[in-house]
């Protein structure tokens, strides 16, 4: 059984830090690319980041330069740290990953539970 768990985020004042990591576990081959998206109440679900397996890197235009992404291929887990947090980063961030399900490294899409990042005073 494939297994994507987040865990990190909850409340913090803007211009905050919080950190969110996200856990593939089961029978898989490693991934071939990790990343987050959100969404904001009454909104869409927009992409956040994104990371490969070989380090390549991808940001929405809102969170550049704010947030990053890191990986540790061995845990199958990658990382978001988000600075310089905004009251519109506020929403549900799931974790999405491309794992790697066959010795083919074919992959195939899963998402996380979820996690609550809320940026208020």
């Amino acid at each position: 059984q494939v297994r994507v768990v987040e865990s990190g985020g909850g409340l913090v004042q803007p211009g905050g830090s919080l950190s969110l990591s996200c856990a593939a576990s089961g029978s898989i081959f490693g991934f071939n690319a990790m990343g987050w998206y959100r969404q904001a109440p009454g909104k869409q679900r927009e992409f956040v980041a994104r990371i490969t397996d070989g380090g390549s890197t991808d940001y929405n235009d809102s969170v550049k330069g704010r947030f990053f992404i890191s990986k540790d291929n061995a845990k199958n887990t990658v990382y978001l740290q988000m600075n310089s947090l905004k009251p519109e980063d506020t929403a549900v961030y799931s974790c999405n990953a491309n794992l790697r399900v066959d010795s083919l490294w074919r992959g195939r899409d899963y998402w996380g539970q979820g996690t609550q990042v809320t940026v208020s005073s």
